[in-house]
């Protein structure tokens, strides 16, 4: 193995000699092997981030690790660079993608004698700007590179360092970076987890985890505005309590989960400050909707957001500023954000490109045209998204990307513009950041001396004269990547059964199935929809178990009733089977009972038929339909008895009655009445026959002889 200290004694002889050409090495049988192996170079320090004078020392360290099994020798460590800055940013991609002619060719080099398998070379360059050249405000390349004993290259990493001479100003860029805090929803109906991930996903060390730890770590940090979806809050909340979670065919009841409460409560303090932007609940896919004729979903996700976050925040959030999916929007999408008051959009720059390719950065601000008038674009930086979403699991990595982020952010402000200009990096929708290091770039951009961290609520349009930019861009490739339309259609079903329950509900802010429905609409679905497929299915039978529980009780799909006689009252019961005591379950229903022959059965006027029937949930309610027979002939008719909602439509299925009609009538009228005229025929009689038995007695009876006087004789 290779001492350390011995290496960098022959680096500090060798780094600043005047760059000279090694002539190559005789190949042998061992240089053949090592170019067939895979060594790794790994740049670990640059420092300072940016020297302010030509004296400055800086030194640029790493090591080298021969990856393979057999030693290497006679290897050569080159810092290659040039003493000419880049032009254009547009230079600073081509150079670290290896092209030619922006490769730098003056190098200092350093000699390793040999490298043992498995074994790692340290390596560090010293020198100031002065002795590299630099002289002016500008990104300059340094590109660290491992050659063989023949000249062959085996391992190179491109880089660069930033100079800005103490005494050079330049108008500060603005700088807002946007923070996603967004996941797929776990919920199908707000009671029913249909997926097991959020749990582990919350913990340390795991994706949500980390963007906790990112939030607390810069909850004070300047330039930062997180973008949240309310739904994951909402999911992780119903996590904190007792929940359902099913799987496939299987239900199993869970406790709350102290962890999800503890990881909201941390959020909320996290998230007190710093501004916050909310997509509609549960990050609807918007051109999906829109151009599937799915028009009010996207203006109740925005009402949701405020509601959910007020709740689970403690907090109001911005909800006027939308980040479609993407970045991308086109105009049938953009006029459904601005009927929900959005105000401000966030933009890919291939959805708003400039009419004429610019010579320099563009202001990020401008303005695109919707139904509703002029809505507020802001165009981010797709450099500075790809830097602060980048990943750095690997080696070196995070110290490389950081770089960059300076390297990218020195070029914008040292390009020929006069006035201060905005930029706006957004890292991809769904990221799995590395928390140190989106922390370090934050502190980073805060010292960094030509940059002003902003948020997106304090960006204002520059005061040059603005980019001419060609018009929302929105292509065929980008339609095929939204929610499929079968999906969609799917969706709209069952939001179309959701809504019924919605129409007899007492009203309230967010109607039954209102966030379920959102959730459906995520745009976390993308090339999802089996994945999507149990969610659209609970959802779909807990719509229509919420809808079989108003219904028509004492029936069986078919009942016969008999009206004895011409007419009658038929009894007919609603019964609210949802839960007592909860405004949530009071009902309004209308019935509607219709005869399918109206020439011999007629439904009369009824108490329930104009007037709404209000039920609390677990009450009753009998509603006497009154029914008149057309005919005195017996037979039997067809009833069907249907509820709706107050505007017509059909609530539940239809319940069928047959009444059955007997036209015994007008026969038991005759009946009644010859009856009654017997019955007086034999009263008048008993009183005939009374009176002629009363006089054939009065007169067989002998007259009375009257009384002598008292004192008289005979």
């Amino acid at each position: 193995m290779i001492n350390k200290a011995a290496l960098l004694a022959v680096l500090a002889t060798t780094l600043l000699l005047p760059a000279a050409v090694v002539p190559p090495a005789t190949a042998n049988a061992q240089t053949t092997t090592a170019s067939r192996q895979s060594p790794q170079l790994v740049v670990e320090a640059i420092s300072p981030d940016v020297p302010r004078e030509p004296t400055t020392e800086i030194k640029i360290s790493g090591s080298f690790t021969n990856t393979g099994t057999e030693a290497l020798a006679n290897l050569r460590i080159r810092m290659r660079y040039s003493s000419q800055p880049f032009a254009r940013r547009a230079d600073m991609a081509a150079y670290q993608s290896g092209q030619e002619g922006l490769q730098p060719t003056t190098w200092n080099q350093l000699n390793v004698p040999q490298v043992a398998p498995s074994a790692k070379a340290p390596w560090e360059f010293v020198s100031t700007p002065q002795r590299l050249g630099l002289t002016r405000f500008g990104v300059y390349p340094v590109m660290i590179e491992v050659l063989d004993p023949i000249g062959q290259q085996l391992a190179v990493q491109r880089t660069f360092v930033a100079y800005m001479p103490k005494d050079v100003k330049v108008p500060r860029t603005r700088l807002a970076m946007v923070l996603p805090l967004i996941d797929q929803p776990r919920r199908a109906d707000d009671r029913t987890f249909v997926s097991d991930g959020l749990p582990a996903s919350l913990a340390d060390g795991k994706r949500l985890g980390n963007l906790l730890e990112i939030a607390r770590d810069t909850s004070s940090a300047k330039g930062l505005t997180w973008v949240v979806d309310p739904a994951l809050l909402d999911d992780v909340r119903a996590l904190g309590r007792a929940y359902t979670l099913r799987t496939k065919d299987k239900s199993e009841n869970r406790p709350a989960n102290a962890a999800a409460a503890k990881w909201l409560d941390d959020l909320r303090t996290a998230l007190a400050k710093p501004p916050v932007v909310a997509t509609p609940y549960g990050d609807p896919d918007v051109a999906a909707l829109a151009h599937n004729g799915v028009d009010d979903v996207t203006g109740t996700g925005i009402d949701a957001a405020k509601i959910v976050t007020r709740e689970t925040l403690g907090r109001d959030v911005l909800t006027d500023v939308n980040w479609p999916v993407n970045g991308l929007i086109d105009y049938d999408g953009l006029d459904l954000l601005s009927t929900g008051d959005v105000a401000t959009v966030l933009l890919n720059p291939l959805n708003l490109p400039p009419a004429i390719p610019p010579a320099t950065t563009p202001d990020a601000s401008a303005t695109v045209e919707s139904v509703n008038g002029p809505i507020t674009a802001l165009v981010t930086d797709t450099a500075l998204g790809e830097i602060i979403g980048a990943e750095t699991s690997a080696p070196g990595a995070a110290l490389m990307n950081r770089q960059r982020f300076i390297a990218e952010t020195a070029m914008i402000s040292s390009e020929p513009v006069t006035t201060a200009r905005t930029v706006i990096g957004v890292p991809p929708r769904r990221w799995d950041p590395d928390p140190a290091y989106v922390t370090g770039l934050a502190k980073t951009a805060a010292t960094l001396p030509w940059l002003a961290p902003a948020t997106l609520d304090a960006i204002k349009r520059g005061k040059g004269v603005p980019t001419p930019r060609t018009g929302l861009t929105y292509t065929d490739q980008d339609r095929r990547k939204e929610l499929a339309k079968p999906y969609v259609g799917s969706v709209k079903r069952v939001a179309a059964r959701a809504d019924l329950t919605a129409a007899v509900t007492t009203e309230q802010d967010l109607d039954v199935f209102d966030l379920a429905v959102l959730r459906l609409a995520s745009s976390a679905w993308r090339d999802r929809a089996e994945t999507a497929t149990p969610y659209v299915k609970q959802v779909g039978t807990a719509v229509d178990a919420r809808i079989g529980k108003i219904s028509i009780t004492g029936t069986e799909q078919t009942q016969i009733r008999t009206l004895a006689g011409k007419n009658g009252d038929v009894p007919i019961t609603v019964h609210n089977g949802l839960g007592q005591d909860v405004d949530a379950n009071q009902v309004t229903v209308r019935l509607k009972v219709t005869s399918d022959q109206p020439r011999l059965l007629k439904i009369e006027s009824y108490e329930a038929k104009d007037d709404p029937i209000v039920l609390r949930g677990g009450q009753n309610r009998t509603i006497r339909v009154p029914m008149t027979a057309t005919t005195t002939a017996s037979g039997q008719t067809t009833v069907t008895v249907q509820l709706t909602t107050a505007d017509g439509r059909n609530y539940g299925k239809p319940v069928e009655l047959t009444v059955r009609t007997t036209g015994y009538t007008g026969i038991a009228l005759v009946i009644v009445g010859a009856a009654l005229l017997v019955m007086l025929a034999a009263v008048i009689m008993r009183v005939l026959r009374r009176r002629g038995t009363r006089r054939a007695s009065a007169a067989t009876v002998p007259p009375r002889r009257a009384s002598a006087p008292a004192g008289t004789e005979s």
